[in-house]
């Protein structure tokens, strides 16, 4: 089983395949995909990479944590297990009940 890597401080012209390209000089890389925002469509900045192997992503981790990509140095490491929906916080909304309005 491969390993996930976040990928940050990317350019925001960096593409799917710019990681693509870029990961596979530490080896196979299994998927690669730049996080966009749903709103714009534009890079939020930051992505992931799956390596097909913990040692190939140890590579890619030396070899480009802290490499320039158009200017911006890219941070590169183990990408954490993403927190179930509901302990994530957040969500807004209105809350409370309240009495405005009524009279």
């Amino acid at each position: 089983m491969g390993k996930k890597l976040y990928v940050g401080n990317l350019p925001y012209s960096a593409t799917d395949q710019t990681l693509q390209q870029l990961f596979s000089q530490s080896g196979t890389v299994a998927t690669a995909q730049v996080i966009m925002d749903r709103d714009t469509g534009r890079s939020k900045g930051f992505g992931f990479v799956e390596m097909s192997s913990e040692a190939e992503a140890t590579a890619a981790i030396q070899q480009l944590n802290g490499k320039d990509c158009e200017g911006r140095p890219l941070t590169v490491n183990e990408a954490k297990p993403q927190a179930p929906r509901e302990s994530r916080g957040g969500g807004g909304g209105y809350g409370g009940g309240g009495s405005w309005g009524r009279r």
